[in-house]
Protein backbone atom coordinates (compact mmCIF):
# COMPACT_ATOMS: atom_id res chain seq x y z
CA UNK A 1 0.00 0.00 0.00
CA UNK A 2 1.12 3.44 -1.21
CA UNK A 3 0.89 6.24 1.70
CA UNK A 4 1.76 9.21 3.16
CA UNK A 5 4.09 9.12 6.64
CA UNK A 6 3.74 11.34 9.02
CA UNK A 7 5.84 10.73 11.90
CA UNK A 8 7.15 12.37 14.80
CA UNK A 9 10.31 11.01 17.28
CA UNK A 10 10.76 11.35 20.72
CA UNK A 11 13.45 10.13 23.41
CA UNK A 12 11.69 8.50 25.85
CA UNK A 13 12.44 9.06 29.64
CA UNK A 14 11.81 6.51 32.62
CA UNK A 15 10.66 3.49 31.48
CA UNK A 16 6.81 3.26 30.58
CA UNK A 17 6.90 0.49 28.59
CA UNK A 18 7.09 -1.71 31.77
CA UNK A 19 2.96 -1.65 32.06
CA UNK A 20 1.88 -1.49 28.10
CA UNK A 21 2.12 -5.26 28.31
CA UNK A 22 4.03 -7.77 26.40
CA UNK A 23 6.64 -6.59 23.15
CA UNK A 24 7.24 -7.50 19.85
CA UNK A 25 10.30 -8.91 19.30
CA UNK A 26 11.57 -7.23 15.59
CA UNK A 27 14.35 -7.47 13.63
CA UNK A 28 15.38 -4.93 10.33
CA UNK A 29 17.62 -4.40 7.78
CA UNK A 30 18.21 -2.22 4.92
CA UNK A 31 18.85 -3.21 0.96
CA UNK A 32 19.27 -0.16 0.61
CA UNK A 33 20.04 3.29 2.12
CA UNK A 34 20.33 6.73 -0.09
CA UNK A 35 18.78 9.81 0.06
CA UNK A 36 16.61 9.07 -2.53
CA UNK A 37 14.84 5.83 -1.05
CA UNK A 38 15.47 3.31 1.75
CA UNK A 39 14.42 -0.35 1.31
CA UNK A 40 13.71 -2.13 4.35
CA UNK A 41 12.82 -5.96 5.32
CA UNK A 42 11.52 -6.56 8.84
CA UNK A 43 10.32 -9.07 11.08
CA UNK A 44 8.02 -9.10 13.69
CA UNK A 45 6.59 -11.89 15.62
CA UNK A 46 5.27 -14.19 12.79
CA UNK A 47 4.82 -12.15 10.38
CA UNK A 48 7.36 -10.06 7.95
CA UNK A 49 7.16 -6.60 5.43
CA UNK A 50 9.06 -4.81 2.67
CA UNK A 51 9.13 -1.52 3.27
CA UNK A 52 9.76 1.24 0.44
CA UNK A 53 10.44 4.89 1.51
CA UNK A 54 10.52 8.21 -0.46
CA UNK A 55 12.75 11.40 0.54
CA UNK A 56 11.63 12.97 3.53
CA UNK A 57 10.35 16.66 3.22
CA UNK A 58 9.62 18.05 6.72
CA UNK A 59 7.64 15.01 8.48
CA UNK A 60 6.84 13.72 5.64
CA UNK A 61 7.73 10.84 3.39
CA UNK A 62 6.37 8.21 0.72
CA UNK A 63 5.53 4.62 2.15
CA UNK A 64 4.85 1.34 0.69
CA UNK A 65 4.72 -1.70 2.36
CA UNK A 66 4.05 -5.23 1.44
CA UNK A 67 3.71 -8.08 3.71
CA UNK A 68 5.55 -10.97 2.60
CA UNK A 69 6.50 -14.49 3.16
CA UNK A 70 8.94 -14.64 6.52
CA UNK A 71 10.88 -17.29 5.32
CA UNK A 72 11.95 -14.61 2.63
CA UNK A 73 12.81 -12.10 4.51
CA UNK A 74 15.04 -13.88 6.33
CA UNK A 75 17.02 -14.87 3.24
CA UNK A 76 16.58 -11.35 2.30
CA UNK A 77 18.83 -10.56 4.98
CA UNK A 78 22.14 -12.06 4.01
CA UNK A 79 21.81 -8.86 1.03
CA UNK A 80 21.49 -6.47 3.51
CA UNK A 81 24.95 -4.57 4.12
CA UNK A 82 25.19 -4.38 8.08
CA UNK A 83 23.75 -7.01 10.79
CA UNK A 84 19.97 -6.33 11.19
CA UNK A 85 18.41 -4.29 13.81
CA UNK A 86 17.05 -5.72 16.89
CA UNK A 87 14.36 -3.81 18.82
CA UNK A 88 11.11 -4.78 21.16
CA UNK A 89 8.10 -2.29 20.21
CA UNK A 90 5.40 -1.45 23.13
CA UNK A 91 2.69 -0.17 21.78
CA UNK A 92 1.25 2.41 24.43
CA UNK A 93 -1.96 4.61 24.12
CA UNK A 94 -2.58 7.92 26.17
CA UNK A 95 -5.54 9.85 25.80
CA UNK A 96 -5.86 8.82 22.31
CA UNK A 97 -2.43 8.93 20.89
CA UNK A 98 -1.01 5.97 19.98
CA UNK A 99 2.91 5.69 20.45
CA UNK A 100 5.30 2.63 19.18
CA UNK A 101 7.82 2.91 21.99
CA UNK A 102 11.29 1.29 20.42
CA UNK A 103 13.92 -0.35 22.93
CA UNK A 104 16.80 -0.96 20.87
CA UNK A 105 19.22 -4.04 21.99
CA UNK A 106 22.35 -4.79 20.81
CA UNK A 107 24.77 -2.02 18.81
CA UNK A 108 21.87 0.34 20.22
CA UNK A 109 21.10 -0.53 23.65
CA UNK A 110 20.38 2.22 25.81
CA UNK A 111 18.22 4.08 23.21
CA UNK A 112 14.83 3.82 23.46
CA UNK A 113 12.56 6.39 21.10
CA UNK A 114 9.00 7.04 21.02
CA UNK A 115 7.50 7.30 17.47
CA UNK A 116 3.72 8.57 16.59
CA UNK A 117 2.45 8.61 13.29
CA UNK A 118 -0.32 11.53 12.22
CA UNK A 119 -2.77 12.58 9.77
CA UNK A 120 -0.99 15.96 9.14
CA UNK A 121 2.48 17.88 9.91
CA UNK A 122 -0.07 19.93 12.34
CA UNK A 123 -1.57 17.75 13.70
CA UNK A 124 -2.24 17.80 17.90
CA UNK A 125 -1.39 14.81 20.18
CA UNK A 126 -1.10 14.20 23.86
CA UNK A 127 2.24 14.07 25.26
CA UNK A 128 2.17 12.23 27.76
CA UNK A 129 5.26 12.98 30.69
CA UNK A 130 7.27 10.44 29.43
CA UNK A 131 8.16 12.13 26.23
CA UNK A 132 11.55 13.27 26.13
CA UNK A 133 13.23 15.62 23.55
CA UNK A 134 11.98 15.76 20.11
CA UNK A 135 14.48 14.07 17.80
CA UNK A 136 12.25 14.18 14.03
CA UNK A 137 14.60 15.96 12.57
CA UNK A 138 17.87 14.27 13.95
CA UNK A 139 18.63 11.52 10.87
CA UNK A 140 21.05 9.99 13.62
CA UNK A 141 17.43 8.66 15.08
CA UNK A 142 16.27 7.20 11.86
CA UNK A 143 16.51 3.32 11.52
CA UNK A 144 18.29 2.85 8.87
CA UNK A 145 20.94 5.36 10.24
CA UNK A 146 21.04 3.43 13.43
CA UNK A 147 21.97 -0.09 11.36
CA UNK A 148 25.25 1.49 9.72
CA UNK A 149 26.09 4.12 12.86
CA UNK A 150 25.04 2.72 15.98
CA UNK A 151 24.05 4.26 19.37
CA UNK A 152 26.79 2.38 20.77
CA UNK A 153 29.47 4.38 18.33
CA UNK A 154 28.01 7.85 19.29
CA UNK A 155 30.74 10.34 20.49
CA UNK A 156 29.03 11.53 24.20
Amino acid sequence: MISAEIERKFLVEGRPWDSAGPGVAIRQGYLSRSAKRVVRVRVGGDKAWLTIKGPTHGLSRLECEYEIPRLEAESLFALCSESPLAKTRYRIEEQGSVFDVDVFEAENAGLVVAEIELQSEEAVFFRPAWLGKEVSADPRYRNSELSARPYSSWEA
